[in-house]
């Protein structure tokens, strides 16, 4: 996560190249025939064709400082004929993008929005071409374009942020940058409830006289931890206490103290979960999918199914998060409009969207 560009897709392109050697072996398939690949890319990107694109900067953790302003397509293309493979690259997918074409391709109702939730977050929408000042070539056939919103980035003084949002920026290798990713996103919740837990422990002596040395351990409390506390509806909270137990080294906790760390968990995870929801809300508004219709799309009288694709592991995994998300934006979007919207889970919808958008754009019709 932090080095050169070349160590990152050397591994990346000698894992890929493990997965082709398997599976010729399964399929008893050539092992030098040529092949085609999508590439879903979960970071900013300015892209330059279907399958180039040069890095604006890295999230989620990742510092490959020497990538910066470079096609990530060439880099990883350049190491994938290192590893002796014949592998091309034939679509360049934001993973918002892919999970959006997979929804389009699995789901009978029309789906207009691509969300992550998992390490970080993003989401991309169906926009009126029309709409894209920056567009200056001749508008697709469709009349559509899709936006890749890149709102990890969206900062805003109205963001119910707290010491712990800033001490987590403050700690990340990208200070200032993607502040509501920083808030919703799995990479960061668990170490948004350990700043509060260590406050608490600090000011309010919530483990009693001496605080717990793990709490000062970066990263020592995982969101997985916190979706596991968080999920714990037990009278006793007995995964609770172990969780404080095996990962905090907090040991012999009260039901009073494991009530307030669930009580931390829950809000942190209701946040973040109607934070996600407001987003998407944004998006159903500004394409007039909520509210009044504002935006150019024809509404008929009887009520129709917008979906919007989800992928990512918080989303999939932390049930009481995506309950809140669930909930927060059926509340916004109400029961009056012409629109009913549903989030629908597209498991490794970004890598099945990239394969699906790699083939409509391959060079090699395969003849056999």
């Amino acid at each position: 996560m932090v080095g050169t560009g070349k160590d990152l897709f050397d591994f990346i392109a000698n894992t890929l190249a493990t997965f082709v050697d398997t599976e010729d072996i399964l399929l008893d398939s050539k092992s030098n025939k040529h092949r085609e690949a999508g590439f879903a890319f979960s970071f900013p990107v300015r892209q330059t064709s279907v399958k180039s694109g040069n890095v604006i900067q890295w999230t989620k953790g990742f510092k490959i400082d020497d990538a910066i302003g470079k096609d990530i397509v060439k880099q990883f293309q350049d190491a994938i004929s290192r590893s002796g493979h014949d592998v091309e690259i034939s679509a360049l997918v934001n993973d918002t993008v892919g999970t959006l074409a997979g929804g389009r391709y699995n789901f009978q109702e029309e789906t207009m929005i691509g969300c992550i939730l998992g390490t970080g977050t993003n989401a991309c929408y169906v926009e009126r071409a029309d709409a894209v000042k920056k567009w200056k070539e001749a508008l697709p056939k469709s009349g559509e374009m899709v936006i890749n919103l890149e709102w990890g980035n969206f900062r805003s003084p109205w963001l119910p942020r707290t010491f712990a949002d800033d001490e987590v920026d403050k700690e990340s290798v990208n200070p200032g940058d993607q502040w509501f990713e920083k808030m919703v996103s799995g990479m960061y919740l668990g170490e948004i409830v350990r700043h509060m837990l260590l406050r608490l422990a600090e000011e309010a002596t919530l483990f009693g006289d001496t605080v717990p040395e793990k709490l000062r351990e970066q990263q020592s409390l995982e969101t997985k931890h916190v979706s596991k506390i968080h999920a714990d509806i037990s009278s006793e909270l007995q995964t609770v206490a172990t969780v404080l137990h095996e990962v905090l080294r907090i040991h012999d906790t009260t039901l009073e103290q494991r009530r307030i760390v669930h009580s931390l968990c829950d809000m942190v995870g209701q946040r973040g979960g109607r934070l996600a929801a407001a987003g998407l809300y944004g998006i159903l508004k500004k394409i007039g999918r909520a509210g009044p219709n504002k935006n150019g799309f024809a509404l008929s009288r009887q009520k129709k199914t917008t979906v919007v694709a989800m992928d990512g592991g918080l989303y999939e995994h932390h049930h009481p998060y995506r309950k809140y998300m669930e909930d927060a934006l059926q509340e916004l979007v109400g029961t009056n409009g012409p629109y009913e919207v549903f989030l629908r889970l597209q498991n490794d919808g970004s890598g099945i969207g990239a394969a699906l958008l790699a083939a409509s754009h391959s060079r090699h019709r395969q003849t056999e």
